[in-house]
């Protein structure tokens, strides 16, 4: 069934990121007593009983000049509440009815969106006085909830249920069909048994992992604050979706937004800023991080933009690590390149920092663009899906260990604590995303760092896997004759 767009409105700190969370079923807003967190839209699909739900979540209704953060804020809201098939207003029960919350309730009136009124935060009847206060806001009866507590859904539900009944009637009449794609998880996890695997293995020679075909690319936009990810997703999707602005840390938590690309589908999620560890103090920001690293965890390729004239610095080092110790294929994006003040010395420090800090992932792409003119935002997108593929990759059983006969013949593994030479009998790929393999020898704890890096570097000269992490485990052969 067609989903009822619902969006959540109100002055800040009424408790929206909280009711968002709740008819989401999980935590994807960033809630805080400090007003005014969230800044961009978010959308989620919920469901409260058996009414599916698409919600979009909004920043706090202000007043405030032209050229203000505030007021790009609450355009935000507005082209929300134009998209939505019914909004929330919420106000806050235990306040009471506000003169901001009646200045806004007459612009709501005035709208063409259905309204209904929520007054939060009723739990234990302190909000009662307040409760009925709203009752003059001329929204029609309020709906007394408890979004913390999950207290009044049940009202809730009731009143969205003409909308639900006017939307598919709107539906039937437009001749469009009501029900919605099933969507499909992901299942990635590693074999238990490596060796059945290998036995089992087809000898084709490169493959790619095979995809779900209508299950969109998870790509997240990271950086340091102010290098320019909001402007790149915008400019991406041809429009003025997130907020952005001179302000260093604009965004403060990871916002999704799907789109398509040369026919694929693409899952962007912008993230807020991350500063060095040291730097961040407040708890507000420190949940912005904990947004931004989740990103990073549930992405299949990480772009990390940063500035041309402060290019792999301290902090882009650091998170272009964390990116490749969970496993994510990494993009580098050099962004405000129109505006470089000195474009050789840039590239010349990004190639000698790759290959003193980074030389683990070797050839990590990168690629020169601005976000404000759309330079190279192509060849960008080229990269990523490149990449991305790279990381799907799978070698087949058969030529592996045909590859490491030829690289042991070369160069042979060292001799053990015993004097004896160390074997590696066979090799199989545990897994694609990102290539993980497994090596049997005979006594892994006496490999040394060295040849484990030679066995590294020679697969991805001899199966391409320049610039994507490439996990290699030493496995111990069972010995035939041990149980004899």
């Amino acid at each position: 069934m067609t989903p009822l767009t619902v969006a959540i409105i109100g002055r800040p700190n009424v408790g929206k990121s909280t009711l968002f969370n709740r008819l989401a079923g999980r935590r994807l807003a960033i809630v805080h007593d400090r007003p005014g967190v969230t800044r961009d839209r978010r959308f989620a699909d919920g469901r409260l009983g058996d009414m599916p739900l698409r919600i979009v979540d909004t920043a706090g209704l202000e007043e405030a000049p032209a050229d203000a953060l505030e007021t790009r804020m609450r355009l935000q809201t507005e082209r929300a509440l134009a998209e939505a098939d019914v909004a929330l207003m919420l106000i806050d029960a235990r306040v009471g009815v506000t003169p901001m919350d009646a200045h806004f309730a007459q612009v709501l009136r005035e709208s063409p969106t259905p309204v209904i009124l929520v007054a939060n935060k009723c739990e234990g009847g302190a909000g009662e006085a307040g409760l009925y206060e709203s009752f003059g806001l001329g929204l029609g009866d309020p709906v007394p909830l408890s979004a913390e507590h999950g207290e009044g859904l049940a009202m809730l539900y009731e009143a969205l249920l003409p909308h639900e009944a006017a939307l598919k009637e709107r539906r039937a009449a437009e001749g469009l069909d009501v029900d919605a794609a099933a969507r499909v998880g992901d299942g990635d996890a590693l074999p238990e048994d490596l060796e059945a695997r290998a036995a089992a293995g087809a000898d084709d020679d490169v493959e790619e992992e095979p995809e779900d075909p209508g299950k969109p690319l998870n790509l997240a936009i990271v950086g340091r604050p102010n290098t320019g990810k909001s402007t790149l997703v915008n400019r991406l999707l041809g429009e003025d979706r997130l907020l952005t602005g001179p302000e260093a840390g604009v965004t403060r938590d990871a916002i999704t937004v799907d789109w398509e690309h040369a026919g694929r589908r693409i899952r962007l999620v912008d993230t807020a800023g991350m500063r060095r560890k040291g730097r961040v103090t407040e708890s507000l920001e420190k949940l912005s991080v904990a947004d931004t690293l989740n990103a990073i965890r549930l992405a299949e390729v990480v772009v990390l933009m940063m500035d041309a004239d402060m290019v792999m610095d301290r902090q882009d080092l650091t998170i272009a690590r964390m990116v490749v110790e969970e496993g994510r294929a990494l993009v580098l994006a050099v962004n405000k390149w129109d505006a470089a003040a000195d474009r050789s010395a840039t590239l010349q420090r990004l190639r000698d920092r790759l290959q003193t800090s980074l030389a683990q992932v070797r050839g990590i792409p990168y690629v020169t663009i601005s976000g404000l003119t759309g330079r190279n935002l192509d060849r960008l997108m080229d990269t990523v899906l490149e990449t991305h593929a790279i990381w799907n990759r799978r070698i087949s059983t058969g030529r592996l260990n045909r590859w490491l006969l030829a690289a042991t013949e070369e160069h042979p593994p060292p001799m053990g604590k015993h004097g004896r030479r160390i074997r590696l009998r066979y090799m199989t790929q545990a897994k694609a995303r990102p290539p993980t393999f497994a090596a049997f020898c005979s006594r892994p704890e006496d490999l040394p760092d060295s040849y484990v890096r030679y066995l590294v570097n020679g697969m991805r000269d001899a199966f391409g896997f320049e610039g994507v992490p490439v996990r290699l485990y030493l496995r111990k052969s069972e010995n035939p004759y041990a149980r004899h």
